[in-house]
């Protein structure tokens, strides 16, 4: 890919207020987990409250690379007449024989760096020995049948599942865990979403932000994410209003000099910015990596407005809205921050990369192909649009979105009916969701019908949109 830009998924919670605590005991919590440290030992010792031969892991994505499986990788079932099998969308904890698995699983884990298609990475390895794990990997769907795992959809958003909580927890044999910006003996809690870290990391801090940073990680990188994070959540924050929680807490591994990498991967949740950089193209600071920093990190903290604290999408499908959205945030956020940036040149990009990614095939089934870029490229396509035909910049948009919907979700249907208040104008709406339903055989004479439409200046030359 490139140099490597790696945008991953954006979306809910850290950075605490208080020490953890443990959720009380009651009859919705059907799994215990405690996740273990002992020196260069990881342990996943389950306890299950229900007889079931299966139960699905509720966080299955498959990694970027090669799209496959990552427990086979980092995770090694010890208990005998015990598997983890890859069923539909899920890996499925399950017995050999088909009866009740032991209610006692211990489970071997082996950190490891990788990257997941829309979902937070498992682990971040840090060069010094630290490891962050995310919590929400070891929550199990309990299942009648392993095969029942196949008619499970990939996208449980608004969906109900039988079953109860996974509570986790965590502990080090070295000493304390970092769970929520608080350094606590273990941690304790049910639907955490967010990174417990192992090790002596020390947390840097300064008026705007936190962060924990890679000691391997070049100078250069680590003086950007102070300086510049700020500034652009500071210009955020001047055009849309302040955003929701504390101070953020910056998370940065460092996956070491890779030749012919420069990856920056990442994720947002609730207070936290997770990021791994890797390979030897992020070294020094050449001009060409210095723009991809800040424009991974301008989209990175997009999201604390747009996809994390602030509005989120109702459904995976809708990644659209919050991604590219995001980007059409970073696009005019840089530009504030330097005038003398040519916008075009990253939008132009999403133009040409949402004709290749809808061609038919519509963006809304993006994520069952692996096709993920289709959400950022075309979103970007579509709130340019709705810019063009309201008269507004996304900031303005993303307020009054933000106001219009107070549960902080923004549906498909509520973007669609801004678009047609905005426009007036039902055929944009009819474009838009061709392009996400099916696609189109020429999606270029599409896009170009909603850039005139809606006012947004390009030239079609040789049957392609270019931007003005």
């Amino acid at each position: 890919m490139r140099p490597l830009l790696l945008l991953t998924l954006m979306l809910v919670a850290l950075v605490g207020a208080a020490p953890a605590c443990a959720q009380s005991d009651g009859p919705d919590t059907i799994v215990r987990v405690a996740v273990t440290r002992d020196g260069d030992r990881w342990t996943a010792d389950y306890q299950l409250a229900l007889d079931r031969p299966a139960f699905a892991f509720a966080v299955s994505a498959l990694m970027r690379e090669g799209r496959r499986p990552w427990r086979p990788q980092g995770w090694t079932v010890q208990t005998p007449g015990v598997e983890i099998v890859r069923i539909g969308d899920y890996d499925v904890l399950r017995s050999r024989d088909g009866r009740p698995l032991p209610r006692r699983i211990r489970i071997a884990l082996r950190p490891f760096s990788g990257d997941l298609e829309a979902e937070y990475s498992p682990f971040l390895v840090f060069s010094d020995g630290a490891v962050a794990l995310f919590s929400e990997q070891f929550d199990l769907i309990p299942l009648d049948r392993a095969q029942a795992a196949a008619d499970l959809p990939a996208d449980l958003n608004g969906v109900e599942v039988a079953g109860g909580l996974t509570e986790v927890t965590w502990r080090d044999r070295a000493g304390p865990v970092l769970f929520r910006g608080h350094r606590v003996a273990e941690a304790t809690a049910a639907d955490a979403e967010t990174y417990v870290l192992f090790g002596r990391a020390a947390v840097e801090e300064t008026p705007d932000i936190a962060t924990i940073v890679d000691p391997g990680l070049p100078a250069w990188l680590h003086d950007e994410l102070e300086a510049f994070t700020p500034r652009i959540m500071a210009a955020y924050a001047a055009r849309i209003g302040p955003r929701a929680g504390e101070r953020p807490l910056v998370m940065v591994s460092w996956a070491g000099p890779t030749g012919g990498l420069s990856s920056m991967a990442g994720s947002v949740l609730d207070n936290l910015i997770v990021i791994d950089f890797e390979g030897e193209g992020v070294l020094s600071a050449s001009d060409q990596v210095l723009e991809l920093a800040h424009w991974f990190l301008a989209h990175e903290a997009a999201h604390f407005w747009l996809g994390s604290q602030g509005l989120r999408y109702e459904f995976a499908r809708d990644a659209w809205i919050t991604e590219g959205g995001a980007d059409l945030m970073a696009v005019r956020g840089l530009a504030a921050l330097d005038p003398a940036r040519d916008p075009r040149a990253r939008l132009q990009d999403s133009v040409d990369d949402c004709i290749d990614l809808s061609t038919r095939r519509g963006v809304a089934s993006a994520g069952q192909r692996g096709e993920h870029r289709a959400y950022y490229a075309c979103g970007a396509v579509f709130w340019l649009t709705l810019e063009a035909a309201s008269g507004q910049d996304v900031f303005v948009l993303v307020r009054g979105l933000t106001a219009d919907n107070p549960d902080g979700v923004l549906s498909r249907a509520e973007w669609l009916d801004r678009l047609d208040r905005a426009s007036g104008d039902p055929a944009l709406r009819a474009d838009v969701e061709r392009l996400l339903d099916q696609g189109a055989d020429d999606p270029a004479v599409v896009i170009g019908r909603l850039f005139q439409r809606a006012g947004v200046p390009f030239d079609m030359i040789a049957g392609h949109p270019h931007l003005r």
